[in-house]
C-alpha cells in the first residue's frame, strides 16, 4: 500500500529526499553544542580561560546558525514535497475515476469519492510530511544524542535505554486501541458528506416541504457521531503525552541524582563525569526524550492516517470492469442495434435479473420507442448500448459487432445519450454544448439548438449563448436544460441518439416539435426515445412495452393497439378514452 501511494511522489521526489539531509545536518549541529558546552564550561568558565571561551562561543554561534538554516530549509523542502505529493495523489485517484464504469461508481458513492479526494487525501499529506522531516529527525537525535550521552556517561547512557522499550510498549498498546476507532470516523465522513450532498442538491425540495428540521437533525446526528468517535479515539492517544513527561522528568531525577551524587561524594564529580559533561546529560537527555516525543507524535498521526491510506489505496487500485479488448474495433459501420438472449442484474450478488432474455433487432436509422412502468428497466436496456455496463449473458451488437470489441471512445463517440438526470456544468451555454463536438461554430451550435427547440429561450437571454450556467444547470428550467442536452448531443453528429425520458419537462407542443426535427434532419441516426408517454413514441417505426425486465410487447402503434393489452391499456388511460385524463 505504502508502496503504490508513493508513486504519486514522481517530480518531488529530490525535495523529499533533500529533507532527511538537511534534518540530519540539524540535528549534527544541535547535538554538537551541548558537547561545545562541556570545553566551554570546563576548561573556559571554571578554568576562566578567555580564549577558550571566546572560541566555545564562536563555535556554539555557527553550529546555532546552521541548525537555523538547515531547520528551516527542510520545513520549506517538506512542505514543498508534501504538497506536490498531495496534488499528484488527488489527480492519480481523479484519473482512475475517470475510467471506472457504470459498476465501479456504483460501488462507492459520490459522498465517498469526494471524502477521499479531500479528508483522506489531507491525512495522507500530512503524514507524509511529517515522516519526511519529523520522522527522520527524531531517530538522528535519539541515535546521536544517545552516542554522545554515551562517551560523556556510561551508565547514563544504558539508563536511557531501558527507558526506550517501556515508551515503545505503551506507544505500540495506545495505537492498536485507537486504530479500530479512528478507521471506523472515516467511514462516517461518507455519511456526513452524503447528507449535506443530498440536502444541497435537494434544497427546493427541503423548503417546499419545511424539512429544515428534519435536514438539520439529521446533520447533527451524523456529525455527533464523528464527534464521539474522535473524542473517543484522541482521549485514548491522549494517555501517550503524560506517560512520555513521566518518563522523561523521571530520567532527569535520576541523572540529577547521579550527578549531584557523585559531586557530593567527591567535591567535583562523579568520576569521569565533569560539572560541563552533568550539563550536558540533561541536554541529552532533553534531546532523546523529546525525540522519542516527537516520534510519537508521528506514529499517531500515522494510526489516525491509516484508514485514510487503505481508502486511497483503493481507489487507486480499483480495477475498471470494463476495458478495450486487445485488438479493438475502431469504426462502427451503421447505427444497426441487435440484442441476442441478453440477461443482466447490477450485482453478482443479486439473484434478480433486471432484464430476462432480450431479444430485439433495430435497423439502422429507425426510430424507436420505449415504453413501460417505473422499474421495468428500460434505462438498463439502453444503457447497454454504449457499454455502461457490460451484459451479464448474451451480447448487444452495434453495426453488428459485439460492443466488448469495440474501442471505447469510438463506440462512446457514436452513441449520444441524454440520461433521465440532465446535467450540465458550471460554464457558459457554448461550453457546456461543445462537450459534443470541442471544434464546432456557433452555427453549428446554432444549428443543433433549433432542432432542440432551445434556439428561442437562449436567444432570449442577455448574453445569448455566453449565458453562464450555474452548477448544475439551476438557473434554468427543468425544460430548458433537457433541451439544451439534447442540442448537446446531437453535436456529436452519433449514429445512435438514445433520449432516456428526456423531453418529460417540455410541453407536448414542443416534443412533437423536436421529434418532427429530428425524422428530417437526421433519418439516417438511429433514435432510441424512452417516455412515458405514448404521444411520444406512437409515431416510431418501432415501439417496445417493457414489463418487469422483458419484452411484453413489439411493434407499431396500430399493431401493440390490437396485440397488447397492457400498451392498450395505456393508450387508453392517457388518452381519456378509459376513465383517464388525456395528455393531450
Amino acid at each position: 500500500m505504502i508502496r503504490k501511494l508513493l508513486r504519486s511522489v514522481r517530480e518531488y521526489k529530490l525535495p523529499a529526499l533533500m529533507t532527511p539531509v538537511l534534518v540530519f545536518i540539524e540535528v549534527a549541529m544541535e547535538v554538537m553544542i551541548p558537547f561545545i558546552m562541556v570545553e566551554l564550561i570546563d576548561e573556559g568558565i571554571k578554568g576562566q580561560n578567555m580564549p577558550v571561551i571566546i572560541k566555545m562561543a564562536s563555535w556554539l554561534l555557527v553550529a546555532g546558525i546552521i541548525a537555523l538554516i538547515t531547520g528551516a530549509a527542510s520545513g520549506k523542502t517538506a512542505a514543498y514535497a508534501a504538497a506536490g505529493f498531495a496534488k499528484n495523489l488527488r489527480h492519480d485517484m481523479f484519473y482512475n475515476i475517470q475510467t471506472f464504469s457504470f459498476a465501479n461508481i456504483d460501488k462507492y458513492s459520490s459522498a465517498s469519492l469526494v471524502t477521499r479526494l479531500t479528508t483522506d487525501v489531507n491525512n495522507v499529506q500530512m503524514t507524509f510530511q511529517m515522516t519526511t522531516r519529523m520522522a527522520m529527525r527524531s531517530p538522528f537525535m535519539l541515535i546521536c544524542s544517545w552516542i554522545m550521552a554515551y562517551n560523556i556517561d556510561k551508565k547514563v547512557a544504558l539508563l536511557f535505554l531501558a527507558v526506550i522499550p517501556i515508551l515503545f510498549g505503551a506507544l505500540y498498546i495506545i495505537m492498536r486501541i485507537a486504530h479500530p476507532t479512528f478507521e471506523r470516523v472515516f467511514h462516517m465522513y461518507d455519511s456526513l458528506n452524503r447528507v449535506v450532498e443530498e440536502n444541497l442538491r435537494g434544497i427546493r425540495v427541503v423548503k417546499s416541504f419545511v424539512r429544515e428540521k428534519g435536514e438539520i437533525k439529521k446533520f447533527d446526528d451524523v456529525n455527533e457521531e464523528i464527534y464521539r468517535g474522535f473524542t473517543k479515539g484522541e482521549r485514548t492517544v491522549a494517555f501517550n503525552s503524560p506517560f512520555m513527561q513521566l518518563c522523561m522528568y523521571t530520567c532527569v531525577i535520576l541523572i540529577s541524582w547521579i550527578g549531584a551524587n557523585g559531586i557530593v561524594a567527591s567535591g567535583n564529580a562523579a568520576p569521569g563525569l565533569t560539572t560541563g559533561g552533568l550539563t550536558s546529560l540533561f541536554t541529552y537527555s532533553t534531546q532523546i526524550l523529546t525525540s522519542l516525543m516527537m516520534f510519537s507524535f508521528v506514529f499517531v498521526m500515522y494510526t489516525i492516517s491509516k484508514a485514510s491510506m487503505v481508502r486511497v489505496a483503493e481507489i487507486l487500485d480499483e480495477q475498471s470492469t470494463i476495458t478495450n479488448p486487445e485488438s479493438p474495433v475502431t469504426t462502427v459501420e451503421d447505427g444497426s442495434i441487435t440484442f441476442e438472449n441478453v440477461s443482466f442484474r447490477y450485482s453478482e450478488k443479486s439473484e434478480k435479473l433486471c432484464l430476462d432474455s432480450i431479444n430485439l433487432t433495430v435497423p439502422s436509422g429507425s426510430t424507436v420507442g420505449i415504453l413501460g412502468a417505473t422499474g421495468s428497466s428500460k434505462s438498463t436496456l439502453v444503457q447497454l448500448i454504449p457499454r455502461l455496463y457490460d451484459v451479464t449473458e448474451g451480447c448487444v451488437k452495434v453495426g453488428g459487432i459485439d460492443v466488448r470489441n469495440y474501442d471505447l471512445d469510438t463506440l462512446r463517440n457514436e452513441v449520444a445519450m441524454v440520461l433521465q438526470k440532465n446535467v450540465l456544468f458550471s460554464g457558459t451555454i457554448k461550453e457546456n454544448l461543445r462537450w459534443g463536438n470541442p471544434d464546432a461554430t456557433d452555427e453549428e451550435l446554432e444549428h443543433v439548438c433549433r432542432l432542440a427547440c432551445a434556439h428561442d429561450f437562449v436567444s432570449a437571454f442577455p448574453d445569448g449563448y455566453d449565458t453562464y450556467i450555474e452548477q448544475g444547470g439551476t438557473n434554468v428550467s427543468g425544460g430548458q436544460r433537457q433541451r439544451l442536452c439534447i442540442a448537446r448531443a446531437l453535436l456529436k453528429k452519433p449514429k445512435i441518439l438514445i433520449l432516456d425520458d428526456s423531453t418529460s419537462a417540455v410541453d407536448t407542443k414542443t416534443d412533437a416539435s423536436i421529434r418532427q426535427a429530428f425524422k428530417s434532419n437526421i433519418p439516417n441516426t438511429t433514435k432510441i426515445i424512452i417516455a412515458q408517454r405514448v404521444a411520444s413514441v406512437m409515431e416510431s417505426d418501432m415501439i417496445i412495452v417493457m414489463d418487469d425486465g422483458k419484452i411484453s410487447a413489439c411493434g407499431t402503434h396500430e399493431e401493440l393497439l390490437t396485440s397488447s393489452e397492457l400498451y392498450r391499456d395505456i393508450y387508453e388511460f392517457q388518452f381519456g378514452l378509459k376513465g383517464g385524463a388525456s395528455n393531450e
